[in-house]
């Protein structure tokens, strides 16, 4: 079986987010999805919208999620890894670079965003009206 991870807070769930889940999901058999908790969130000085308790259950109930864990810091990443033996880490590509560290542990891929769509710009849009 190949298993695949990928992160994010995935806060104000769009199409883009599945998008990226559906793709990830292509790579493998088994998706895990590591979403960052509200402390983790804290530490690096952001804030999510929904709770962590409504982040994971909106990434239980889609059909290309097998498994949703906690991201608590940045350096869990090789853990998570190595204790699901993961197969292959994925990312959206405007983190290209920042993961290869990760290669020595699994393969990594960086997916195309979908264009004209991310959190960043429903809140943009969101503070015009």
């Amino acid at each position: 079986m190949k298993k695949v991870i990928t992160y994010g807070t995935f806060d104000l769930f769009h199409v883009g987010h599945l998008n990226l889940l559906r793709r990830a999901k292509e790579l493998g058999d088994y998706l895990i999805v590591a979403v960052s908790s509200d402390a983790f969130n804290a530490s690096k000085g952001k804030k999510a919208y929904h709770s962590i308790e409504d982040r994971v259950k909106i990434l239980e109930a889609i059909e290309y999620v097998d498994e949703v864990i906690l991201e608590e810091s940045w350096n869990q990443k090789i853990d998570d890894i190595l204790s699901n033996n993961v197969d292959i880490f994925v990312m959206g590509d405007d983190w290209k670079g920042e993961f290869d560290y990760l290669k020595d542990y699994c393969e990594v891929v960086y997916l195309p965003r979908t264009e004209g769509i991310s959190t960043t710009k429903i809140k943009r849009d969101l503070k015009v009206g």
